[in-house]
């Protein structure tokens, strides 16, 4: 059972319409109490990392979410800022992150870019897998839907598995033991983010 996490933020509904079409049980957790009846978890996020932040502290779910997936061991995939809340802090706010994935949010440098606009990566690009990994399994040449000013550098170089080139190389996906994270939005990604999705379900 999958428990997409309802803090106020992401496309909940997105995920849930596509785990019904794929007939993969499915739900909106808005309470801690909602979350003990799942298997694994989806943290969605759009808009800024503080306050994203905030609202996951707000919903009263951030600490059976911890025990959850650090003591216990559940897989989580956070999604955009969902997933840049796994780090340990980000240029864009002052609060820090969940640090289960070491490493930081960066801002793009725009010096990079020679093409306006620069800001935001906005659009279809292509994942790169550098890893092997059960996430990116079978989706050839998978390509996402991205919306983003800032993205993961994690500390661990083992921990990035898909890479993606937007003013020079940058993590799209990172994985460290059951914790897993899209930059990119795969409820809105066609058929590659369903077999993503699908993936996911069944690691």
């Amino acid at each position: 059972m999958i428990a997409v996490i309802d803090y106020g933020l992401g496309n909940v509904q997105a995920f849930l319409d596509i785990y019904k079409r794929l007939n993969l049980p499915a739900y909106a957790a808005k309470s801690a109490e909602d979350l003990s009846g799942a298997s694994r978890f989806i943290l969605p996020g759009v808009g800024a990392f503080d306050w994203a932040m905030q609202s996951l502290d707000n919903s009263g779910m951030r600490p059976a979410l911890e025990k959850l997936v650090i003591k216990e061991g559940l897989p989580v995939l956070g999604v955009c800022v969902g997933m840049q809340m796994f780090a340990n802090r980000s240029d864009e706010g002052d609060l820090g992150g969940l640090g289960w994935i070491p490493g930081e949010i960066k801002r793009f440098d725009e010096v990079n870019f020679e093409q306006l606009p620069h800001l935001p990566h906005m659009g279809w690009n292509d994942v790169a897998v550098t890893q092997s990994n059960l996430l990116l399994e079978n989706i050839a040449e998978p390509q996402f839907y991205f919306l983003h000013s800032y993205y993961f550098e994690p500390r661990e170089s083992t921990c990035a598995i898909g890479m993606t080139d937007y003013g020079g190389a940058f993590t799209s996906v990172v994985a460290k033991n059951n914790i897993y994270g899209t930059q990119f939005h795969p409820e809105k990604s066609h058929h590659w983010g369903v077999s993503l999705l699908k993936n996911f379900a069944e690691l």
